[in-house]
């Protein structure tokens, strides 16, 4: 059997949809939200995994054009969604299918932390993004290996004491909200799969 057939819901953090929030529900410890977008999806779909701004969610229902997605508590508590606000645009992705070409990397959609934006420095068209990390993330990572940013497959540029430094070319600003980010915004992550169990193993 191929490895790709053992995975479960994977993504490769290459958006090519975007969707704007018009709906939020909440309740004491979940929420609800309705995204509008033009990511073609059908009732058949409903069940399906959705990367919405790197994290794996259920797509629940399907109203006009509007998908509508439920969050935990524990999604909450990870990622940046309990100050998500009406109008606001999150990168989606659907899951990779066996023979589709990976042109990112393989993620799960389980956020690891949110990361704080500490400093953009725009070069031309392209983006040199500071990012503010803890410790115990920051240990996980290696200068050139990949991290997903809102859902986005990037490369690390450098690894600091306390922060790392992506480069966001004109492309990807353009496909996807990055374009958006500004200083204290905080951002999805999820730090490579080899990574995150390699450092395990070590530990």
């Amino acid at each position: 059997m191929n490895f790709l057939n053992l995975l479960l819901i994977m993504f490769n953090g290459i958006i090519f949809n975007t969707g704007k929030i018009n709906k939020i529900i909440k309740s004491k410890n979940s929420m609800t939200i309705g995204v509008n977008s033009n990511l073609k999806l059908n009732k058949q779909d409903l069940g399906s995994s959705i990367s919405c701004n790197g994290v794996c969610l259920t797509l629940t229902e399907i109203r006009n054009k509007t998908l509508f997605f439920y969050l935990s508590s524990e999604t909450l508590r990870r990622s940046n969604f309990f100050q998500i606000k009406k109008n606001n645009i999150i990168n989606l992705e659907k899951s990779v299918k066996h023979g589709d070409l990976i042109s990112g990397h393989y993620s799960f959609g389980h956020i690891d932390c949110c990361g704080k934006i500490k400093k953009i420095i725009k070069s031309g068209q392209t983006w040199n993004v500071e990012i503010m990390l803890k410790k115990n993330i920051l240990k996980k990572l290696a200068e050139k290996g990949s991290i997903t940013i809102n859902g986005v497959s990037l490369t690390i540029s450098k690894v600091k004491i306390r922060s790392i430094i992506l480069t966001i070319i004109p492309h990807t600003l353009k496909m996807t909200n990055l374009i958006y980010l500004k200083k204290n915004d905080l951002v999805n992550m999820e730090i490579d799969m080899l990574s995150r169990y390699i450092s395990k193993y070590l530990k």
